[in-house]
């Protein structure tokens, strides 16, 4: 990532992209929740309905809410997401040994990981590796919900650009 993209994202005049975004957490060692949550005193962090940040939309409506995360070294992120009739979200690889573990709530969420693709319905379930380079869609017709929990083992442990998103 370019120095020019750092200070355009810091001055506020760049919409990073989710991938951005984790690429600077990682190289600042905070996680992505640190550096998108306002900062919390108490030990309990509480998102009500709303509150979460929106790190991806589609023109369609569909959203990426990151609704709770964890602090480095080990950081866990649980998003939200809503997926609209051909909405697709592609994913770069996260830092090696993240996984992912997603739930769909309502709709069918196709999940591909590699050269592997599955639709999962409202209830079912699937867990992956998120260091490879990842997608969900929606190919349907109806409206798709699901909770996504990332695992990101070692941020900010002196990881290079190679095993970042």
């Amino acid at each position: 990532m370019s120095q020019r993209m750092v200070v355009n994202v810091e001055q506020g005049a760049a919409n990073p992209s989710v991938g951005t975004l984790l690429r600077i957490s990682d190289a600042l060692g905070v996680g992505l929740p640190a550096l998108v949550e306002p900062p919390q005193p108490k030990p309990m962090k509480v998102t009500r309905r709303g509150e979460g940040a929106t790190l991806w939309s589609s023109e369609s409506g569909g959203r990426g809410v990151l609704v709770a995360g964890t602090r480095p070294p080990n950081v866990v992120e649980l998003w939200d997401w809503t997926l609209n009739p051909g909405d697709h979200h592609k994913s770069e690889a996260h830092v090696q040994g993240t996984q992912e573990l997603l739930q769909v709530h309502e709709g069918t969420v196709t999940i591909s990981v590699g050269d592997q693709s599955v639709s999962l319905d409202a209830g079912d379930a699937a867990g992956f590796p998120g260091d490879v380079i990842h997608s969900y869609a929606n190919v349907g017709k109806l409206p798709a919900a699901f909770s996504l929990t990332v695992f990101e083992p070692g941020v900010g442990n002196g990881s290079t650009s190679d095993d970042v998103r």
